[in-house]
């Protein structure tokens, strides 16, 4: 079996400061996005994944843009989105996009997609979430058949039919990585698992073992589809935050990630986050991985093992300066591998 990876996913959030009440401009946001990157490549990280959304407190709608600036400064790491969300998208422009990227990168852009846990980008595209699995289903065909062939026959519900026409540029890969997110659907993961596709769990509340359930369905629905569990990797995509102390990391984060999830759990009607909910999400069997190095790798050694997993990615929760940033990062890179992957 291939070496465990490690790296990290971000929306690019540019969250107030709770203390200031400030926020990062969009602009500073992507710069600092880009040295993320650099500092995972630095470290030793293996790939760095950025998200599409369509909000003023995340800078990344356009995440192949800023992955691009991100392979010119960068040799290694690979660079993913973290999704985009197909089912409002172009599923050409999509590829375009991300064969481009493979090109610049010198054959180090994955694709990520997903359904989306955020609805912004429907109206803005024209699309109407009556129609939320059925684009998305759709889409994922017009992507593959266009991944797969040069030239592309193809018709579908949801846009004009192509006859017999040529998509460029290529990718380098062949065939260009594509990787299916999954936050809880058992529809999403037996399709990802019928097609062979690579799937990502994003673990972002709740009992992370319950994820262990989906970890069986994706390997038994690889089977029926035809294809060897061993060789198509699993990820996990968790929320945490690194800090050389347990309770320095808890501090640190708990002020902008109580305000980021209570301001996001308005708009769905949930209730306000309190500090009791805050510290359970941390406990061992919670879903947020916060704390020293050693805490935060016994966390990923659990769900590697419960789980099956061949990566993590680490989603920071909250925000917090940007040096305290980086140095999460290097804590990743640096003591947290070294536990979780000691060759």
């Amino acid at each position: 079996m291939s070496r465990f990876e490690l790296g990290l996913t971000s929306f690019a959030e540019t969250h107030q400061n709770p203390a200031t009440g400030v926020a990062t401009s969009h602009g500073e946001r992507l710069r600092q996005v880009i040295a993320e990157v650099e500092k995972a490549e630095e470290v030793g990280l293996e790939v760095y994944g950025l998200g599409e959304h369509h909000r003023v407190d995340m800078a990344a709608s356009a995440p192949a843009i800023t992955l691009a600036a991100a392979a010119a400064r960068t040799e290694r790491i690979r660079l993913s989105s973290a999704v985009i969300i197909l089912s409002s998208a172009d599923p050409i422009r999509t590829f375009q996009d991300f064969a481009t990227l493979d090109l610049i990168s010198s054959g180090r852009a994955e694709l990520l997609i997903g359904r989306g846990s955020f609805i912004e980008s429907f109206p803005l595209f024209g699309y109407s979430l009556e129609d939320y699995d059925e684009l998305f289903t759709e889409k994922l065909e017009l992507l593959l058949a266009v991944r797969d062939n040069e030239r592309v026959t193809w018709s579908g519900r949801f846009r004009p039919a192509i006859e017999d026409l040529p998509v460029y540029p290529r990718p380098l890969q062949d065939p260009l990585p594509v990787w299916i997110g999954v936050g809880g659907t058992p529809a999403s993961i037996i399709r990802a698992g019928h097609l062979g596709l690579p799937v990502a769990l994003a673990i972002i509340g709740g009992d992370p073992a319950r994820f262990s359930v989906f970890s069986q369905l994706y390997r038994r629905s690889l089977l029926e589809g035809g294809h060897d569990p061993e060789k198509i990797p699993l990820a996990v995509h968790g929320l945490g935050y690194i800090a050389d102390d347990n309770a320095e990391a808890a501090e640190e984060i708990y002020p902008s990630f109580t305000a980021a999830m209570t301001r996001i759990g308005r708009e769905r009607g949930w209730p306000p986050l309190t500090r009791a909910q805050f510290d359970q999400m941390r406990s061992p069997a919670g879903s947020l991985i916060v704390g020293d190095p050693e805490t935060v790798a016994a966390k990923i050694l659990l769900w590697k093992e419960n789980l099956g997993i061949s990566r993590f990615m680490l989603h920071q929760a909250g925000s917090v300066p940007h040096d305290k940033a980086l140095r999460s990062i290097e804590l990743l890179g640096t003591e947290v591998s070294a536990i979780v992957r000691p060759d």
